[in-house]
C-alpha cells in the first residue's frame, strides 16, 4: 500500500508541473521574456529549418508539448498505481520506463531549469525508486 502512495505521489508531482507549466505558457507572463524585445524578434524571425512558423510559435509549442508530456506521465503512472498496481509494479517495463523518465527530467531540471522543478522532480524520483524498493520487499 505505501508502494502505491508514494507511487501516486510521485506521479501527482510531475502532473502538478506539467498543468502549472501549461498555465504559465498560455496565461500570464511567467515564460515570456523580460525584454519584450525579445518577444518581438522572436515573432518576426523563423528557425533555420523552416519559413513555416516563427521561434515565438515554437517557444509557445514546445512548451505546451513539454506540459503534455509531464501532465501524461503524471496521469498514467498515477492511474497504473491506483488501478493496475500489479501490472505496474510486476513490470519491469513500466519501471524502467517511468525511471528513465523522471531520472530525464531530473536531468533537464539540473542543466537547462531552475530550483524549484529540480528540487519537485528530485523529490519524485525519490519517491519513485522508494515504491519500487518498497513494492519489491
Amino acid at each position: 500500500m505505501i508502494a502505491k502512495v508514494l507511487m501516486v505521489l510521485s506521479a501527482g508531482i510531475i502532473l502538478t508541473l506539467g498543468v502549472l507549466h501549461l498555465v504559465y505558457t498560455f496565461w500570464g507572463p511567467k515564460l515570456t521574456p523580460r525584454d519584450p524585445a525579445l518577444q518581438i524578434s522572436m515573432s518576426q524571425i523563423s528557425p533555420a529549418i523552416t519559413k513555416e512558423t516563427t521561434m515565438w510559435r515554437c517557444w509557445v509549442g514546445f512548451n505546451a508539448s513539454h506540459s503534455m508530456g509531464l501532465i501524461l506521465f503524471g496521469l498514467v503512472f498515477g492511474f497504473l498505481a491506483l488501478a493496475h498496481g500489479q501490472l505496474l509494479f510486476h513490470s519491469p517495463f513500466l519501471l524502467v520506463v517511468g525511471l528513465a523518465m523522471v531520472s530525464g527530467f531530473v536531468v533537464l531540471a539540473k542543466v537547462y531549469w531552475f530550483s524549484t522543478p529540480f528540487t519537485s522532480i528530485c523529490i519524485s524520483l525519490a519517491c519513485y525508486i522508494a515504491s519500487i524498493s518498497l513494492s519489491r520487499a
